[in-house]
C-alpha cells in the first residue's frame, strides 16, 4: 500500500497531483520587507503567474482549482498569502491608508525574490485591486494583467454593502468555514471588520478613490472579467476599469457571482489560459 502523509500536513489541492501532472504544489516561506510571505507554486512552464486572493484570503483558500488545473507545462503558477493573511502570520493584519500600495509592493518583490524577471498577474477582489497597483507602477515587470471582481473606487453603496458583510457570524457555513479554520473565530471576525473599516475610508474621499488616477498607467494586455450577479461589486466598476486601461477587454459572465473563478473554475480557466497565450 502506498502511504501518504496524513492529509493535514499537505494542502487539499496537492493531493493526487504529482501522478497526473509530474509536478506538485510546494509550498514554502520566503523573507520580503521584513516579513515571511507564505507562497504556493507549481507548474514548470516558462510564464510565470502570480494569483492575488481577496480579502481575508490566501492561495489555499482562494485559488484551489487554478493551482489545481492550470497548465502545468505552459505556466509556473505561484499563489502568495498577503502579510497577515493566510500563513503570512505574523504580523497581524493591518489597514492602514495605503494597504493596496503595500500589497502590491511585496506582491511584486515576492516575485522578484523568487527570481521572476517578467510574470503576469491574475487578481481577484482586493488582489485584483492590488494587481492594477502593481501593474501600473511596475510595467517593465508585468507581462499581462487578468482582475475580476475588482474596483478602482469606493461609494457610498459599496459601504453599504461592506457593512453588510462586516458581521461574519451572518456568513453562509460554505464561506464562514474555511476561514474560520484557517484563522480561528476571533482573529477572522476581528480582521473583517478592520477590513471594512479600512475599505470604506476611501469613499471619504470626493471621488471615493482608490487607485482610479493609476488605470492609465497600465500598459500590458488586460483582461478584467465580471459577474452579472456579483452581490459585492456592481457592474459599473468592471466597466470603469475598462474604459480607463487602454486596449483591455471586458469579459461578462451572465452567471457569475464574486467566486466566478471557484464556481465556474473550468470555463474561467480556459478564458484566462487563452487571454495570457
Amino acid at each position: 500500500a502506498l502511504l501518504l502523509p496524513s492529509p493535514r500536513t499537505v494542502p487539499l489541492t496537492a493531493r493526487g497531483l504529482a501522478a497526473s501532472y509530474g509536478t506538485s504544489i510546494t509550498s514554502a516561506k520566503i523573507q520580503v520587507n521584513g516579513v515571511n510571505l507564505h507562497y504556493q507554486q507549481t507548474g514548470e512552464g516558462s510564464h510565470a503567474v502570480l494569483l492575488l486572493p481577496g480579502m481575508l484570503g490566501s492561495g489555499q483558500t482562494d485559488f484551489g482549482p487554478q493551482l489545481k488545473s492550470m497548465n502545468k507545462q505552459l505556466f509556473t503558477v505561484v499563489a502568495w498569502d498577503p502579510r497577515g493573511y493566510g500563513q503570512s502570520i505574523p504580523p497581524s493584519r493591518d489597514f492602514p491608508p495605503d494597504f493596496f500600495e503595500r500589497d502590491a509592493k511585496d506582491a511584486v518583490d515576492l516575485m522578484q525574490a523568487l527570481k521572476f524577471k517578467k510574470f503576469s498577474l491574475l487578481g481577484w477582489s482586493d488582489g485584483g485591486i492590488t494587481a492594477l497597483i502593481a501593474a501600473a507602477k511596475c510595467p517593465a515587470l508585468i507581462h499581462k494583467l487578468v482582475v475580476w471582481g475588482a474596483n478602482a473606487s469606493v461609494t457610498q453603496e459599496d459601504v453599504r454593502i461592506y457593512n453588510g458583510i462586516r458581521d461574519v457570524s451572518k456568513w453562509s457555513e460554505k464561506a464562514r468555514k474555511p476561514l474560520e479554520e484557517m484563522y480561528g473565530h476571533k482573529y477572522f471576525a476581528e480582521t473583517c471588520e478592520a477590513w471594512v473599516d479600512g475599505i470604506s475610508r476611501f469613499a471619504e474621499k470626493s471621488d471615493g478613490n482608490i487607485c482610479q488616477q493609476l488605470l492609465p498607467h497600465i500598459k500590458c494586455p488586460t483582461l478584467i472579467i465580471h459577474g452579472e450577479k456579483d452581490p459585492l461589486v456592481p457592474r459599473f466598476h468592471a466597466e470603469y476599469i475598462h474604459e480607463h486601461i487602454k486596449g483591455s477587454r471586458l469579459l461578462l459572465m451572465p452567471e457569475g457571482k464574486h467566486n466566478l473563478h471557484l464556481r465556474f473554475a473550468e470555463d474561467f480557466n480556459r478564458q484566462v489560459e487563452d487571454f495570457l497565450q
